[in-house]
């Protein structure tokens, strides 16, 4: 970089050499993002009358949107007598990178009411600026003005207009742009793929990727790959997420800390904690988001001990823990019952200077309800500074089932229904607090409000990968193709488990009905099927990893103990809160959870 000095003192220099140091100085401090010294440049600017150069302002706009000080730059902008378009597509640039639609779009409008026509440095701006506020309808305005000026046809400014269409939740219209773009690069490409993953279309996410993959012309970078790696962690689909490692590994972006924080999740998600220890040893430059992405998979697969140490390293090598970080470790606490360890980390948040979010109420709310302080968790809800949602009151109606106090139960369910519309999960636990205490008439009540309001509650599902194939089954499945044997593998399994001292606990069971038919009912629950489907398929030295979208009953908890004692198999659980791995008759959340 020029030293400074030597751009302050023209007296050895003609002008045009001045103008020229002034300008890669502000470069150069725009790069570093060092505020003082282009404080100080600035302030030789004004002395020397050089404001008036619309170059120089330009860079004195960019300098400030770099040091978040997008005032700064609305004042430089302001204060410029000679208003060119780069110096109004620095402004709008400066508002939108800064968190500004509003400004952005407004400084658009103005620009254009002036006659100033916008070019391919100015649309991505407004289009970013639409994206942030969620706004399609005046994303579409920017994009006819785009359509009519001819810059539709830029790949940067298709690009944006993709991403800003995705991010408003209307996909079609961006897969639209995009299929009508007459020349595409990797960020089409990567962005148009991100924007499914976003709206959950994971097939549609993974058949472009498989395209661009097609595509000789086109690379794929960290972000690409980054993507899709979320898609293979949320459908928990290993073999497919192991390809597109070994794919990161061979293109050298599996030192890329997105990749690295995808593939921790990966495979944390899909029960292969030992996976994500060993990518995140490989990962030497770790980010935040590195960090949170391992203390998130200990505390999902109850590695509470190492997610404490992981925390304490985390602080020593002077990384900043955000709100994510604590709710992980709040969540970490809840699942293993430590309340004073919750309670400490929750102080901790506000000596960082976080304040704590309803979801750090929530976590709290749910830490203390399933440790069986439910008076401490109703203090909890009544002290938070901001409305409880239903999430909060939902953890509260956890603690009351788990600890059979249905009149608190009811207390809450009363506080729930105020709140208007509510979510099938809400509903079925209070059903479930009911039906474990016996209260059957309130919890038929329950569930007829269920039905009339037209809510329908979410079946159960349990699902296995086998190579490339997801096996998905439900309670009493019989469409499987290998239903006589899994079946069968049932049967025996019962037999085994009766004389190992497996008793039905049939109180899990949702209706009232006789003895026999609850043995019944219970028996062939989705996850167990699943199980009898790996014992049959998969070799004996390979877990068997189920995939479960509701909470594992604990009469199917304990069952799964008794399977693994009987058949000696490792088998991985994963329900819609934790990990659970079972083996030799135990199970790590320590029948906790």
């Amino acid at each position: 970089m020029l030293p400074i000095a030597t751009a302050l003192h023209p007296n050895t220099q003609s002008f045009e050499q001045h103008y020229r140091n002034l300008c890669n100085t502000l470069l150069s401090l725009t790069h570093s993002r060092s505020l003082p010294k282009g404080l100080q440049l600035h302030a030789h600017i004004l002395k020397t009358g050089l404001n008036s150069v619309p170059f120089l302002s330009h860079h004195l706009i960019n300098f400030y949107s770099k040091t978040c000080l997008p005032h700064f730059s609305h004042k430089v902008f302001d204060e410029s007598p000679h208003r060119t378009l780069g110096t109004w597509s620095s402004l709008i640039s400066s508002f939108a990178q800064n968190e500004l639609p509003l400004l952005a779009l407004h400084s658009f409008r103005r620009m254009i009411l002036n006659g100033v026509r916008p070019n391919d440095y100015t649309f991505p701006s407004a289009t970013k600026s639409c994206a942030i506020l969620g706004d399609p309808h005046v994303g579409e305005s920017v994009h006819c003005l785009a359509l009519k000026t001819g810059y539709v046809v830029d790949v940067f400014v298709g690009n944006s207009i993709v991403d800003m269409y995705a991010k408003c939740g209307k996909i079609w219209c961006a897969r639209k742009v995009f299929d009508e773009m007459p020349e595409r690069n990797v960020v089409s490409w990567s962005g148009m793929i991100f924007g499914y993953v976003q709206m959950g279309e994971d097939e549609e996410a993974l058949g472009l990727f498989k395209m661009v993959m097609a595509d000789a012309n086109v690379r794929v970078n960290d972000f690409t790959l980054s993507s899709v790696l979320r898609v293979c962690g949320g459908s928990t689909l290993l073999e497919l997420g192991k390809q597109v490692h070994g794919l990161c590994f061979k293109t050298s972006f599996d030192s890329s800390s997105f990749v690295g924080s995808s593939l921790i999740s990966l495979y944390s998600k899909c029960g292969v904690v030992e996976g994500a220890y060993l990518v995140f040893e490989e990962v030497k430059d770790r980010n935040l988001v590195i960090w949170t992405a391992m203390l998130v998979a200990c505390a999902q697969h109850a590695h509470t001990s190492k997610t404490f140490e992981l925390f304490k390293e985390m602080e020593s090598v002077g990384m900043k823990p955000n709100f994510i970080t604590f709710l992980c470790m709040l969540y970490a606490c809840s699942h293993t019952g430590l309340v004073e360890e919750g309670q400490y980390y929750f102080e901790m948040m506000r000596g960082y200077g976080i304040e704590p979010g309803v979801q750090h109420y929530c976590t709290m709310v749910d830490l203390l309800g399933r440790a069986g302080k439910l008076q401490e968790a109703v203090q909890v809800v009544q002290e938070m500074p901001m409305q409880p949602t239903e999430s909060v009151w939902g953890a509260l109606l956890t603690g009351c089932r788990i600890h059979g106090n249905t009149e608190l139960a009811s207390y809450v369910a009363d506080r729930v229904f105020e709140l208007g519309s509510l979510s099938a999960g809400v509903h079925v636990l209070l059903i479930n607090a009911y039906a474990a205490a016996g209260r059957w008439e309130e919890a038929a009540r329950a569930r007829k409000m269920l039905r009339d309001r037209g809510i329908k509650k979410e079946t159960g599902l349990s699902w296995v990968e086998e190579g490339n194939k997801v096996h998905t089954f439900v309670a009493r499945d019989r469409s499987h193709a290998k239903t006589t044997e899994i079946y069968k593998k049932l049967e025996e399994l019962g037999e085994e488990m009766e004389k190992a001292g497996y008793v039905a606990d049939t109180s899990f069971v949702l209706k009232e009905v006789r003895g026999e038919e609850k043995n019944e009912t219970i028996r062939y629950h989705s996850e167990r099927l699943a199980i009898a489907f790996g014992l049959i398929t998969f070799p004996k030295e390979r877990p068997i990893r189920v995939m479960k979208n509701l909470r594992v009953c604990g009469d199917c908890h304990t069952a799964i103990k008794f399977i693994s004692k009987c058949t000696g198999r490792v088998i991985i659980v994963r329900d819609n809160n934790r990990f659970h791995r079972f083996e030799d008759g135990k199970c790590t959340c320590g029948d906790y959870w």
